[in-house]
This record gives C-alpha cells, structure tokens and sequence, in this order.
C-alpha cells in the first residue's frame, strides 16, 4: 500500500487532511507529523530563515524515507518546500498549489485573505508566477485579517472568523473570486459564501491536485469550474 506523509504546523489539520486524503486516494495510506515551532519561528522572525528552512528539508527528507510521496500543509512554508523539490526522491506538494491553479484558470481578479503577513506575501509571489507560467493576465486585491490568528492562537475561533468575514465583505465586491491562503481559514466563512464558488480554499484543492497528479487522473474540483 502507497503512503503519503503529511507535515503539517497546525495541531488541528491531520484529522481533516486526512479524510480528506483518504476520500481523494483510496489504497492509500497515511502518516502524519506536527511541528508548530517551524510556523511560530517564521512568525517571530517575518521571514523563512536559513534554520527554518534547514529543519524543514529534515523533517521532509524524514518522512520521505518511509513514505511515496510527502505533502507540507502550511502556505507559509510553501516556497521553501518549492526548493526542497528537486532535492527529493518523492514527490513532494504543498497544500496550497492546487487552490492557486484553479483560482488563476478561473478568474482574472482575484482576492487574498490571510491571517498571517507570512503567508500573505509568498501566496501572492504564487499566485503571480502560475498567472506568467500560464499565460495569463490577472489583479490581485491582498488583505491580511488583522488580529485573526492571534485570536485563533487564543482559543478564540469566533473573533478569527469575525476578522475573516470582515475582509471577505471588503473585498469580494472587487474580484471575482477570493482565496484563503491558509489551510486553518477554510471554515471561517458561513457555508452559504463558501458554497456559492465564489471562494476558494486549500485542504480540498490542495488534495485533489495532489491525487490527480499521483494518479494520472484529472482533478474533478478543476473540471467543475467554470471561466467568469
């Protein structure tokens, strides 16, 4: 039976990452490791670090050794997984691919939320470089929700998503569709909004790019969409 590992900095994401992995890739199996301080040491500094980055490619190299393929679940972390890739004998993903792809196949204007100044930035440089690779033209309308995460951290989850939800109103009349850049905002928005195709997330694209290109399938996510 194939593995995939998942690395995650959210103590909260296994449980779903793994339902969701396990609905995306039957006959799989999956192994799970959490490291909150490679998220706490980039907040605290405001940048991926050289140390950071070094403990990062460990804990990878790590669960390659047991593992077919390995996927990083924090957007923060993104760019340094981005350059672990090629070192690799797996492949390797991070979450947040799959969400940039689809919102950059479906619309020209588009929104960004985070919590964290940290994941903001790199989703941004993201977002840009898969628009240029593509071919295609594209605006981005960045917001960070002020005050989300520290009351996340807290315990706090009603102030988190109150702060989401009051960037989303500020921006979502101004693009065509919005994308939370972190895996940890993908409730935060009342299933109304989130069912309307407006809003993207990443647990779920992020997982069904990853089977698609384990399988050789085409991601359903992406064949549902449509041009705005």
């Amino acid at each position: 039976m194939p593995t995939l590992a998942m690395i995650h900095t959210v103590p909260a994401l296994p449980a779903r990452l793994e339902t969701l992995a396990a609905q995306a890739l039957p006959g799989w199996s999956f192994t799970h490791s959490v490291d909150e301080s490679l998220l706490a040491e980039t907040i605290r500094e405001g940048r991926l670090t050289d140390a950071t980055r070094a403990r990062l490619a460990a804990g990878v190299q790590e669960a390659a050794a047991g593992a077919d393929a390995v996927l990083v679940t924090c957007s923060t972390l993104g760019e340094a997984v981005d350059a672990l890739r090629p070192t690799l004998a797996v492949p390797l993903f991070r979450i947040d691919r799959g969400m940039v792809e689809e919102a950059v196949r479906r619309a020209r204007r588009i929104g960004v939320l985070a919590t964290l100044s940290t994941t903001l930035e790199p989703t941004g440089r993201l977002i840009d470089a898969t628009a240029a690779a593509t071919g295609r033209e594209i605006t981005m309308v960045a917001r960070l929700c002020e005050g989300a995460f520290a009351a996340l951290a807290a315990g706090d989850r009603e102030t988190h998503d109150r702060r989401v939800r009051e960037a989303f109103e500020e921006v979502a009349p101004q693009v065509d569709l919005v994308v939370l850049a972190q895996a940890s905002m993908a409730d935060a928005l009342p299933a109304s909004v989130r069912a309307a195709g407006t809003v993207l997330t990443s647990p779920e694209l992020g997982i069904a790019a990853v089977a698609a290109e384990l399988t050789g399938r085409a991601p359903a996510t992406a064949l549902s969409g449509r041009e705005p």
